[in-house]
Order: structure tokens, then sequence, then C-alpha cells
């Protein structure tokens, strides 16, 4: 399987589910924990998806967009790191 096919399966299936682990993602998908392991890193890359202590789930489309602006645009005095928002160290 491709990986762009790989990650639109495990993407929908994070949608379905709400909030899934790595475990359950691999089950229902029918692919190798380590293709999913694979796939979250760059869905995690691509600002789609939020991991939090072994949980992941779909970032809404406003929490993509704020994070895209956040992680791009130095001049904010901001950053936000694991979901806390922090000034930023200059």
């Amino acid at each position: 399987m491709k990986e762009e096919d790989a990650d639109w399966l495990v993407y929908h299936l994070i949608a379905q589910k709400g909030e899934v682990t790595v475990e359950v993602l691999a089950g229902e998908s029918g692919l190798d924990t380590a293709v999913v392991a694979d796939s979250l890193d760059r869905l995690d890359r691509y600002l789609l998806i939020d991991r939090t202590g072994g949980k992941i789930r779909a970032l809404s489309i406003g929490e993509a967009l704020v994070k895209c602006h956040t992680k791009n645009d130095g001049t904010l005095p901001y950053v936000i790191e694991n979901g806390v928002i922090k000034a930023r160290k200059n």
C-alpha cells in the first residue's frame, strides 16, 4: 500500500473514532503497527492530528490553522507546545 493510501485510511479512522490508540488503529486498518506509526508521524507533521499520552485525535480546522500559523510565523509573541500557549523565548 502506498504511503498516501495508508495516511488516508488512518486519518479517516481517527476522525471516525474521535480519540484512538495506535493499537486500535492497527487492528481496525489491518496495517502493521510500524506502518501506522509512520503514517501518524506524517499526519502529525502535516498538522492534521494531535497525539497526547498515547491517544490520537484529529485536529479541527481551527486548531490546524492555529498550529500552522504558530509553527510558521516566527514573529508571533507566543508558541503552542503540547496544547499549552507559552510566551516565545527570544
